[in-house]
């Protein structure tokens, strides 16, 4: 296909509001990915917007096995879906009470639940 630009699962995008560290996870209009690397406020980063990664988890969530996650924007983690949260994938392991971070598999797509 003469117009196929690339698959997308790695996308150029600035750098968000604060910059973002490598493996952090970030919001950019409706796309969720994460850092490939470091980069300050504004500067180009490339976000990784599918596959399967282990993302930090709000301590009090119970996620099981493809239970589908949000991201917490302002608490810069993963939780259930709710208002203000970004839905953003499943997650691929159970992660109970007390557990701090969980592997989840990315949609690519992030839209603000209400």
């Amino acid at each position: 296909m003469k117009n196929h630009i690339h698959k997308g699962d790695i996308i150029t995008v600035p750098a968000p509001a604060g910059g973002i560290a490598s493996g952090e996870g970030a919001i950019i209009g409706n796309i969720f990915g994460i850092a490939a690397y470091s980069a300050a406020v504004g500067e180009p980063v490339e976000l990784a917007t599918t596959g399967v990664y282990q993302l930090p988890k709000a301590t009090a969530a119970v996620l099981t096995v493809g239970a589908r996650v949000a991201w917490d924007n302002t608490a810069k983690n993963i939780n259930v879906p709710g208002a203000g949260r970004f839905p953003v994938g499943v997650a691929t392991e159970a992660a109970g009470n007390g557990i701090t971070s969980v592997a989840v598999r990315l949609d690519g797509v992030a839209t603000v639940a209400a």
